[in-house]
């Protein structure tokens, strides 16, 4: 493929650029996830696409080149596999993805956990993870068999999709994110029978989520994230919308005020101090925070769907 005409139309600045229609998209995003791009060309697309930001016909064109390359877990008899991404770690609270994916798990639903994670300054939540048993799937067959038994599967993105993984990895040459980090979010290994928790950052996101989601069917959940973790905020419950085969409803209205920190919650990132938070929850010895119960509540029903 010749690239330059693609980088000519998007890459014109935040107003010049015209978007990529989908099958466009899904060709030029197919071919960077399968190290067709000379790094040249590859970088002034991913930066071209930073600056102009993704249109939805783009979006869906990216979808369904990572759909194409994406293997499919088989999901037991019975609810859905809710798929949770984790691609920051804990920095200031206490991480509560594995908090939400264990309360969820021994109510018998299926959670498949993918993620990757290069941040020097936050704690890596395969690490919090491993602390709480949980550990990451050597392939495909593995999780499926995980999910079979009736445990969380675990999945790095350099063995669940090789190619996204590289894209992610250019963070860390780049500087910044690129639409790789969106769409690692939008993963589908269970189509047909997932429920996926789709967790932004930045509140502009959550209405491009919004129509992507529409668009692209299947069940899932928006939210906006804790420190970029797919978990509701214990300190002020997120707004949390759930899409149901490109239906959309408000779950739960986000609370009003401020977030500040709770006396019985901790602010604990450490691995050995998060993990022992989340254990105390699971016991009894603390109380569950409302807007964690009110997401597995609603992710409950969600899977059951």
């Amino acid at each position: 493929m010749n690239y330059a005409p693609i980088i000519k139309e998007i890459g014109r600045g935040a107003k010049g650029a015209r978007p990529l229609d989908v099958d466009q998209a899904q060709a030029v995003f197919g071919d960077m996830l399968d190290g067709k791009v000379p790094e040249l060309e590859l970088g002034a697309i991913v930066m071209a696409l930073r600056i102009k930001s993704e249109s939805a016909e783009e979006l869906l064109g990216f979808k369904r080149a990572i759909d194409a390359r994406t293997p499919q877990l088989a999901v037991p008899p019975g609810p859905r596999c809710v798929v949770l991404p984790t691609y920051n770690g804990a920095r200031r609270q206490a991480n509560l993805m594995p908090l939400l994916a264990l309360l969820l798990a021994r109510e018998g639903i299926p959670v498949l956990i993918h993620g990757r994670h290069d941040f020097d300054n936050r704690s890596s939540p395969f690490a919090l993870l491993a602390a709480l048993g949980v550990h990451p799937a050597a392939d495909a067959a593995a999780a499926a068999a995980a999910l079979a038994r009736g445990a969380i599967a675990c999945m790095k993105l350099d063995t669940l999709l090789p190619g996204l993984d590289r894209l992610l990895a250019l963070r860390l040459r780049m500087g910044v994110r690129g639409s790789a980090h969106t769409m690692a979010k939008l993963i589908d290994p269970c189509r047909g029978r997932s429920a996926r928790v789709v967790a932004v950052t930045h509140p502009e996101y959550l209405q491009r989520m919004h129509h992507f989601l529409c668009a692209d069917g299947g069940h899932a959940m928006l939210l906006r994230g804790t420190e970029g973790e797919a978990y509701a905020n214990p300190r002020r419950r997120p707004e949390m919308k759930v899409f149901e085969d490109g239906m959309a409803r408000i779950a739960w209205n986000a609370e009003e005020g401020g977030a500040p920190p709770l006396a019985d919650l901790p602010d604990c990132p450490e691995v050995a101090d998060n993990a022992a938070l989340i254990e105390a929850i699971l016991d009894g010895r603390r109380a569950l925070p409302a807007a964690l119960a009110a997401q597995a509540e609603t992710l409950r029903a969600l899977a059951h769907g």
